[in-house]
């Protein structure tokens, strides 16, 4: 996967909060699993908890938090870092900040032109960088979280430390197009959030069927119809943002969905019992089988998990 040398990037809808003083307060961050839901890897945090007994909340679940506040006391946004460092493709091919802005971008377009298809509104979520800790719409959280999407300010957040995470902790094979797959899932959430499909899960709710596996297999699938479409998402020069897909990059993005699968995680990181009934993301199988369906179909209406009698693998 390479990005167009020449594309102009765009950080409009990218905050930087890298250095902002954000703090995450509290163990691990307690983000509302809300409509969105919690980020790729948020459930490794419960189990983590679990295992060390700390404050998992009733259900499985994550706790609300106790207020839900914007950004304030001394977090301020602040773009001048990725804007001063992303402004063409040349440095999304080099530098991580800037293949993440240039991922945005390219799902920034690949939604709203389907959404403006539709005839439905689309506005894009902002993403916002940030390290260690950071306050949101949902409470604050910090890095252990993973990536998230919050349903209460309409907004994903990342550490960019977590790609790392990701190959050395969990063994994925990484790559840029591994990368942009956790990115595009976040972003599902927030196709979710438009469409009014988080409102049809219950927070905390757990299981091998719960809304929970539902919504994030559906995220999985949206991920996977924007890389279906990823090479013909165009920049304002009219070439493509994203060229030279490989069938690597694609078994790469499913290695990262097999090392995210409530199994593969409880069986590795959580004690070694997989316990379904505590299920929030779908099996590993699942996630690769969802991520699949909607990388060859293309199409989001393939996406439906809700569906009534859907198989979920």
């Amino acid at each position: 996967m390479r990005f167009d040398e020449n594309a102009d990037l765009d950080t409009s809808n990218i905050d930087d909060l890298r250095g902002g003083g954000g703090g995450g307060g509290g163990v691990g961050g307690r983000v509302a699993l809300g409509g969105g839901g919690l980020g790729i890897v948020g459930l490794i945090l419960y189990f983590l908890l679990s295992q060390l007994g700390g404050g998992g909340a009733g259900g499985g679940g994550l706790g609300l938090p106790s207020g839900l506040g914007g950004l304030g006391d001394g977090q301020s946004a602040d773009t001048s870092q990725a804007a001063s460092s992303c402004r063409s493709g040349s440095q999304a091919n080099t530098e991580l900040d800037c293949e993440v802005v240039a991922v945005v971008n390219s799902l920034d377009g690949y939604w709203s032109d389907t959404f403006a298809r539709s005839n439905i509104t689309f506005s894009p979520p902002r993403t916002n960088f940030f390290t260690g800790g950071v306050r949101t719409g949902c409470g604050s959280a910090t890095s252990d979280t993973g990536p998230f999407y919050c349903p209460g300010d309409n907004e994903i957040y990342i550490d960019l430390s977590f790609f790392r995470e990701l190959e050395t902790r969990f063994g994925a094979q990484g790559g840029p197009f591994a990368r942009a797959y956790v990115i595009a899932h976040e972003y599902g959430h927030h196709i979710q959030s438009l469409l009014g499909t988080s409102e049809r899960v219950r927070p905390g709710e757990t299981g091998p069927t719960s809304g929970s596996v539902r919504l994030e297999l559906q995220a999985d699938c949206y991920a996977g119809v924007w890389a279906k479409h990823a090479e013909s998402v165009p920049t304002a020069s009219g070439r493509p943002l994203i060229t030279d897909v490989t069938q690597q990059d694609v078994a790469a993005a499913l290695d990262t969905a097999s090392r995210i699968g409530d199994d593969y995680i409880q069986s590795q990181l959580g004690g070694g019992r997989v316990d379904q009934s505590q299920f929030t993301h779908g099996t590993s199988a699942q996630r690769e089988r969802w991520y699949t369906t909607g990388y060859q179909t293309g199409e989001p209406a393939r996406c439906d998990t809700f569906a009534r009698g859907v198989n979920l693998g």
